[in-house]
C-alpha cells in the first residue's frame, strides 16, 4: 500500500509538472507572437498627400501589369518608373506592382503613401521591408539613373533607414514645381517620336552614369 500511494503521488506530481510546463510553453508562445502592424489614422500619407477612398487603374506600358494611382502628375511619374523597370530591369507580369490600397496597416510610415496613391511597390514579396542588397549591380545602376532623371521627385525605399527595395514614392508635396516640371518632361517624351523616355534610355552611358553618381552624392 505504501508503494502504491507513493507511486500515485509521483504520478500526480509528474502530471502536474507536465501541465505546468505546457502552460508555461503556451504563455511563452503567446508572449512571442509578433505584434500586429500599426494602422495609419491620419488623413494624409507621410509625404503630405490626401488619403484616397479609391484610385484609378493604369496599364503599365509594355506589360500585362496594372496599378492604381492618384490621377495627374503623380501617376505620370510613377508609371514612368514602372515602365523603366519593365524595359531595363525585368519584364513585369500581372500582379507585380502594387499601388493604391485602402488597407491602413503599415509596417513602416512610408508605406502610408500607398493610401494616397503616391507610391508603388514593384515585386514587394521579392524585395520586402527590412531586406537590402537584393538588386544586381546592373539593376542598381538603372535605379540610380531613374532617381537622378526624376530630380529627387521620387524617393527609393532602398535608401531608407528601414529599407524596402521594391518601394518608390513621390517625395514632394502636391503641386510642387519640380513635380510639375518632371511630369511635363515625361509627357513630352510620351508625345514625341519615341527616341526619348522609357524604352529609349541607356542608363550605362558615361554621361548618365556620371550624373547619377553626382545626384546620389548630393542626396546622401
Amino acid at each position: 500500500m505504501i508503494k502504491t500511494d507513493l507511486s500515485r503521488r509521483r504520478f500526480v506530481g509528474a502530471s502536474a509538472g507536465v501541465v505546468g510546463a505546457l502552460a508555461l510553453t503556451t504563455v511563452g508562445e503567446a508572449a512571442a507572437a509578433p505584434a500586429a502592424d500599426p494602422a495609419w489614422s491620419a488623413g494624409r500619407s507621410r509625404n503630405g498627400w490626401q488619403v484616397l477612398r479609391t484610385a484609378t487603374s493604369f496599364r503599365i506600358e509594355g506589360s500585362d501589369s496594372t496599378v492604381r494611382l492618384a490621377d495627374g502628375d503623380a501617376a505620370t511619374v510613377l508609371l514612368h518608373v514602372a515602365r523603366r523597370f519593365n524595359y531595363e530591369i525585368d519584364s513585369l507580369r500581372s500582379g507585380d506592382v502594387r499601388g493604391w490600397t485602402d488597407n491602413r496597416k503599415v509596417k513602416a510610415d512610408y508605406e502610408s503613401n500607398h493610401l494616397s496613391g503616391t507610391a508603388i511597390a514593384i515585386r514587394p514579396l521579392a524585395y520586402p521591408a527590412g531586406s537590402k542588397g537584393n538588386l544586381y549591380p546592373h539593376e542598381l545602376i538603372v535605379v540610380r539613373d531613374i532617381l537622378a532623371e526624376l530630380d529627387g521627385v521620387v524617393a527609393w525605399g532602398g535608401d531608407f533607414t528601414t529599407p524596402k527595395e521594391s518601394h518608390f514614392e513621390i517625395a514632394v508635396k502636391p503641386g510642387h514645381p519640380r513635380l510639375k516640371g518632371v511630369a511635363r518632361k515625361i509627357r513630352g517624351w510620351e508625345a514625341g517620336p519615341g527616341n526619348e523616355g522609357a524604352g529609349a534610355i541607356d542608363a550605362f552611358a558615361p554621361k548618365r552614369r556620371s550624373a547619377a553618381r553626382a545626384f546620389q552624392r548630393r542626396a546622401a
